[in-house]
């Protein structure tokens, strides 16, 4: 890849107290590109994202976006730079309804493009539309996960970082959830750096992916190398088709 990258991780440790969760992570995420982590459960690929985000702040290393060290910058400045995050375990208010969450999303800079935002979404993910009035924690599983990538997404992020956007999910939502994602990058020219345990599904997806393990990251290529290679089938794809 030519140019600076729009998120470049270099050397990064993370710990949760003495416990060394990310040991030396280079990775690189160009502009326009969907770069996907894969690796088993425990392997430190939430720990990454997490980390990128500020919280927890990398020990060693260093975090660069879009030209900008923000290894030690608290979450809300990050988030501010245009990083937006659709986390783990979807992590919506369940209280608030499906509109009240979008508004959560965004940014008090973005307010003038709400109205366009709200609709882009809607476009994206119409059963949100048909449940802006309701509560955000009577949504099915799939509903809340496209709210949570909405709710990222009016944000206007340069970069949106999803954390197991298919987990628990049916097969037909995942590929749904995908196919969404695939058009933001195409249409919109969105870049999303993709943490993902459905590596099938994943790789098919990415221009380049990297496997992590035990907090190292032991193999990159893209996504059609990384499929194709004997070592990632045979520990990641064997059965694991969706």
């Amino acid at each position: 890849m030519t140019g600076q990258p729009l998120l470049n991780v270099q050397g990064v440790e993370t710990y949760y107290g003495n416990i060394r969760a990310l040991a030396g992570i280079d990775i690189e995420v160009h502009r326009g590109e969907i770069v996907s982590l894969i690796g088993a459960n425990g392997a430190g690929k939430s720990t990454l994202m997490m980390t990128i985000c500020g919280s927890p702040q990398a020990r060693k290393g260093s975090v660069v976006f879009d030209g900008q060290d923000i290894t030690r910058l608290p979450t809300h400045e990050i988030a501010r730079l245009r990083i937006a995050q659709s986390p783990e375990g979807r992590r919506i208010f369940p209280r608030m309804t499906v509109m009240e969450n979008l508004q959560m999303g965004a940014g008090l800079d973005n307010l003038k493009y709400f109205n366009e935002d709200v609709e882009k979404v809607f476009t994206m993910f119409p059963r949100l539309k048909e449940r802006q009035g309701q509560r955000g924690g009577t949504l099915s599983g799939g509903e809340q996960q496209m709210l949570s990538i909405g709710r990222a997404l009016m944000a206007r992020p340069k970069l949106l970082l999803l954390d197991e956007p298919s987990l628990g999910l049916a097969p037909l939502i995942v590929k749904g959830i995908f196919e969404a994602i695939k058009k933001l990058n195409k249409e919109e020219g969105l870049t999303v750096f993709l943490v993902e345990q459905n590596a099938f599904a994943a790789l098919r997806l990415s221009d380049r992916a990297y496997v992590m393990v035990n907090g190292k990251v032991t193999m990159s290529g893209s996504g059609m190398e990384l499929l194709a290679n004997p070592e990632v089938r045979a520990a990641y794809l064997e059965g694991g088709r969706h």
